[in-house]
């Protein structure tokens, strides 16, 4: 789990570095847009990125801040394979996760979905932009990134920490339900020597008592024929 949470911390600094130039990610897309002659759709999957990037990028600058673009997505994505073998999960894990899959499928459509709050990317388009183009391209990663730290959490609380407890709990009954068995013959044995004193000494004291009774005295008689 803490290669997890690793991995997902250095995925979350790399989006902070993508997100402070996202103008420079937009003018990308308008550039690559014009060069491929396709004004007119939004930018709606992760493979239209990657096409524009390899068949219509002109700009050095262009296609590295859409190459960024592109290896977070891909970083999320093994994130996500991974997340899948660390634990089982239940319902509400595997649900994130399938949502996650889904979001970084190339050829999802993320034209409809918007990142609201405390997430501000769609605020820095103009209106058009917003609504026509680039307001799911955007939201894209802020979405899956608290997806995949509302997983973390959630194990963290609820999975990880039933599986914590039994453990702790299995430890401390093991001890009592492993007795070993010579020490309950030990036991019984010292209980049956103790009981066996006990009727010695029981026995002692009756013979002291019969042997120490004062014996009656017989009427001394002349010697002689008695009847």
């Amino acid at each position: 789990m803490n290669e997890i949470v690793e991995t997902l911390r250095n995925i979350e600094q790399n989006y902070k570095i993508f997100q402070q130039q996202q103008f420079t990610f937009t003018r990308a897309l308008d550039h690559t847009r014009e060069e491929a002659h396709d004004l007119i759709r939004p930018v709606a999957t992760i493979v239209q990125v990657q096409c524009y990037k390899d068949h219509h990028c002109i700009s050095a600058t262009d296609r590295r801040i859409l190459n960024m673009f592109i290896s977070i997505c891909n970083d999320l994505r093994n994130l996500c394979q991974k997340l899948e073998t660390v634990h089982p999960g239940d319902q509400v894990t595997n649900s994130l996760l399938e949502r996650c899959k889904l979001l970084l499928n190339d050829s999802n459509d993320l034209s409809a979905i918007r990142a609201t709050y405390p997430h501000g990317v769609v605020n820095y388009l103009s209106y058009d932009e917003a609504r026509h183009y680039y307001g799911g391209v955007v939201s894209l990663l802020p979405i899956v990134i608290d997806h995949l730290k509302e997983w973390i959490t959630y194990t963290k609380k609820h999975l990880l920490h039933n599986v914590s407890h039994g453990c702790a709990i299995s430890k401390k009954e093991a001890p009592t339900s492993q007795i070993p068995h010579s020490v309950h013959f030990a036991a019984d044995t010292s209980i049956s020597n103790k009981a066996a004193v006990q009727l010695q000494e029981k026995d002692f004291q009756k013979f002291l008592l019969e042997n120490q009774r004062p014996k009656q005295k017989i009427p001394w008689r002349p010697p002689g024929k008695h009847p």
